[in-house]
């Protein structure tokens, strides 16, 4: 069967427990079968592969990601390009060509997503993950899936405070977006997984979002896709078994892998800075108001609404305004890496640096901070707490800002406007503020003068037994500032993730 095979509604729970049993069950070197569900009688978390049942060597069609900075990523025209391999069956030598999918990188994104050796993409397993990352079959109430939290539609997230999941339960936390996840270095806002694979296996285990009440939520989970005739034969034709909880996961990474968004207004300007540098030779790789105003007159000649609404203009009304956007961009850029000091965390191809920071967010009037607010410091192995961690949520990226709101892992920032409010006070003081976004000058000169007996500033918070004074940096940033750096954040947002990833129902012939 060809590997873009279309699902159908399973017509019986017969045809699934006979499409299941021409699928080899577990030998000696499969894990034992644990007590459990009632009707799961093979291993749950995972089988070992008879790649008898599965698709030929010849027929799967592998997918590769290609960067801007690799030969021919300028040709392909889609995100999905197709062409011809010529390759070798590892195991039986022979010369085979077949199909394979080029995975066309945006635009910004410099480098190709990390794909784990034990988890290759191929189209099968691709629309395999796509099928399950909407499909409800994994909750309890039969009403929530991935893509109830992570919406296309609303950037990925729910554009909620905190999610609601099985049973109306409010969950404690915003969901983060699954645009370009795949170049994050953990997962979740405290970073509990380290992969795409980890992270998929979090919901349905979790008994306020996909299983509620559920001490064996993935044992019901799988038993539920063994019992579909659709899955059983997708799963043996991609894994080479039943459906089990280690395939499920990496089936849905695989998908979550492909949701990339870049080719931005500030990445169109740098593109662009690059090529009229190149062609003045004078070696002056610096973004000028004329950069960003060329990109923009560009967009507003090829009426791209995405890129132009992205920065609150009009496709139509406001293509006069390219000049003194492009300048008030160069203004906001400018801050975003000086004086507004975006820059220490929001960095590289994502503008995030992968690390933990204590912003505050969460501490009461005190800044005291409850348990559940720990964040990052909560998850660290007995051994391994790290003090400093307290109270650390994950940086996130800034590619999908405008579509994401609220921000921060609370979600208690609604506007762009009022978390550049947040980083101009410097957050709010706490006993593990970041250093980051502390003025530690201030505070020494407060210890020097407090041990000399000099009198001490009384508006500075003082924390424990030693009262140690912490200070936030304030960027006293003015309202003009705040505004141009606003507009370049939102110049950083991505073009829409393409149609094939976000629009489940869209074939891959």
């Amino acid at each position: 069967m060809s590997a873009a095979w279309r699902f159908s509604r399973p017509v019986a729970v017969a045809a699934a427990l006979a499409a299941l049993a021409a699928v080899p069950g577990p030998t000696s070197a499969n894990p034992p079968t644990k007590p459990g569900l009632a009707g799961l009688t093979e291993p749950a978390d995972y089988l070992l592969p008879n790649e008898a049942v599965m698709i030929p060597f010849k027929d799967q069609v592998p997918m590769t990601f290609v960067t801007r900075n690799q030969p021919g990523w300028a040709d392909l025209k889609a995100f999905f390009t197709d062409y011809q391999e010529d390759t070798v069956n590892p195991a039986t030598g022979e010369k085979v060509t077949r199909r394979a999918i080029k995975v066309r990188v945006p635009l910004g994104l410099n480098s190709a997503p990390p794909v784990p050796a034990e988890n290759a993409m191929t189209l099968a397993k691709w629309l395999l993950g796509r099928k399950l990352y909407y499909d409800p079959i994994l909750s309890t109430s039969g009403n929530v899936s991935c893509s109830t939290c992570h919406h296309p539609a609303k950037g990925f997230t729910d554009q909620k405070r905190t999610s609601t999941g099985i049973g109306g339960a409010l969950g404690p936390i915003n969901s983060p977006t699954v645009i370009n996840a795949a170049y994050a270095k953990f997962q979740f806002w405290n970073g509990r997984a380290d992969t795409l694979e980890d992270q998929s296996q979090g919901p349905v285990g979790n008994n306020k979002e996909m299983f509620g009440g559920k001490a064996d939520a993935w044992e019901e989970a799988v038993l539920r896709l063994r019992g579909t005739p659709e899955y059983v034969k997708a799963f043996a034709q991609v894994f080479g078994h039943a459906p089990t909880r280690d395939s499920a996961a990496k089936a849905i990474a695989t998908y979550e892998r492909t949701v990339l968004s870049g080719n931005s207004v500030h990445d169109r300007a740098e593109a662009a800075m690059k090529k009229r540098v190149t062609e003045e030779e004078s070696g002056k790789f610096e973004l000028k108001a004329e950069d960003y105003a060329a990109v923009l007159k560009a967009a507003f000649a090829a009426k791209d609404a995405a890129a132009l609404k992205a920065l609150n203009l009009d496709p139509d009304a406001d293509a006069g305004k390219a000049d003194a956007v492009g300048a008030k961009l160069v203004t906001g850029r400018t801050l975003f890496f000086g004086k507004a000091k975006c820059s220490t965390c929001h960095t590289g191809d994502t503008f995030s640096d992968g690390g933990f920071h204590n912003l505050g967010v969460g501490a009461d009037g005190n800044g005291d901070l409850p348990y559940e607010e720990f964040g990052r410091f909560s998850i660290l192995r007995t051994g391994h707490k790290d003090v400093n961690l307290v109270g650390a949520f994950k940086t996130p990226g800034l590619r999908g800002l405008v579509d994401t709101a609220p921000y921060m892992h609370s979600g208690d920032e609604k506007t762009l406007e009022a978390v550049v409010d947040l980083y101009d006070r410097g957050g709010n003081a706490n006993p593990y503020l970041s250093d980051k976004l502390r003025d530690t000058a201030a505070e020494a000169a407060y210890l020097r003068a407090r041990a000399a007996g000099q009198p001490v500033d009384a508006a500075v918070k003082t924390f424990g037994p030693s009262k140690k004074p912490i200070i936030p940096l304030k960027l006293n940033l003015t309202a003009d500032e705040k505004a141009a750096l606003v507009l370049f954040m939102r110049a950083l947002n991505g073009e829409p993730i393409d149609p094939v990833v976000s629009d489940p129902t869209r074939e891959v012939k």
